[in-house]
């Protein structure tokens, strides 16, 4: 079972979320950050069961309170975060556990533009995984991914676009980064099980394959 939190942030406020322990000693941390409308009780239960049955802990969602608009942070806002955040703030304020041996850093929708934005700002993870979500290239340009990255996307997605994402694949690829870009014939948000565009086999496929991914980064030598 998994546990409501508070932390403090860097502007001394506090944000909430949840936190799942590991069933065993010296598991790898993930984070997760949550789609814009916040902690969800299906997103605490499917991160609990994904994520700490596989070994993974501790689980921490973090909240930010920046302005949100429509179906999540525009472009705009985004583009922002550098400012409001400062150089160093912007690049390791989601509480890592230093516990932890490794730590992942996950993330869907808004959450998954964040993602890609820590892969690029974030010292202290060692891979990422993102659910369709895309940080606007001003922010976070595929050549500056510093760490390996799986991203899932849905082909019938209007923000993150199939040209987008192929985009953005191209640039991973010509940038020499390590990373797996996955598409699914399915819409935006089809992982999460209280909407109506969920789709279990796209969602069960993109969960075996993330699964994967942090055993081979997080446990991995």
């Amino acid at each position: 079972m998994g546990t409501k939190i508070t932390f403090r942030r860097p502007d001394g406020k506090e944000a909430a979320g949840y936190l799942a322990k590991a069933g065993r000693a010296n598991a790898p941390g993930i984070v997760v950050i949550q789609e814009w409308w916040g902690l969800q009780g299906h997103l605490r239960s499917l991160r609990t069961r994904r994520l700490r049955g596989a070994g993974a802990g501790p689980l921490r969602r973090h909240r930010r309170s920046l302005p949100r608009q429509g179906r999540g942070w525009t472009r705009d806002e985004l583009a922002q975060l550098p400012r409001r955040d400062g150089p160093d703030r912007s690049r390791g304020r989601l509480l890592l556990n230093k516990a932890s041996v490794k730590v992942g850093l996950t993330g869907f929708c808004m959450g998954g533009a964040l993602t890609i934005l820590g892969a690029c700002r974030i010292p202290e993870i060692s891979a990422a995984v993102c659910f369709y979500g895309l940080p606007p290239e001003a922010v976070a340009k595929p050549a500056d991914v510093k760490v390996p990255l799986q991203a899932h996307f849905a082909n019938k997605d209007d923000w993150c676009t199939p040209q987008a994402v192929d985009k953005f694949e191209a640039g991973l690829k010509a940038a020499g980064k390590s990373a797996e870009v996955f598409r699914y014939d399915a819409e935006h948000g089809f992982v999460n099980e209280q909407r109506d565009v969920h789709d279990r086999t796209a969602a069960e496929l993109a969960w075996e394959r993330t699964l994967s991914f942090w055993a081979t980064h997080l446990d991995g030598q």
